[in-house]
């Protein structure tokens, strides 16, 4: 679940794996697997980087193991944007 918020300020939870695509149109467009609109006050980016965020603590929680492939991950991710 990650926090957004909607555009009068308030918070929303969101569960993340509901969401189908984010758009900006102009404002941040999420639709939902069930079809469902959300406008919120985050960009796109910023609703992907909290969406990472999560999955990254679930897999953290579920496979204490994984911070190493994680780090990996982010490292790889770095390079090949620089």
């Amino acid at each position: 679940m990650i926090e957004l918020t909607r555009l009068n300020g308030h918070p929303l939870i969101v569960n993340a794996d509901l969401i189908k695509h984010a758009e900006s149109i102009p404002d941040t467009t999420l639709t939902l697997v069930t079809g469902d609109k959300l406008v919120v006050l985050e960009s796109c980016s910023e609703v992907l980087a909290k969406t990472l965020q999560w999955r990254a603590g679930l897999l953290r929680s579920a496979w204490p193991g994984c911070e190493s492939a994680l780090v990996a991950r982010d490292a790889h991710s770095a390079a090949a944007q620089a």
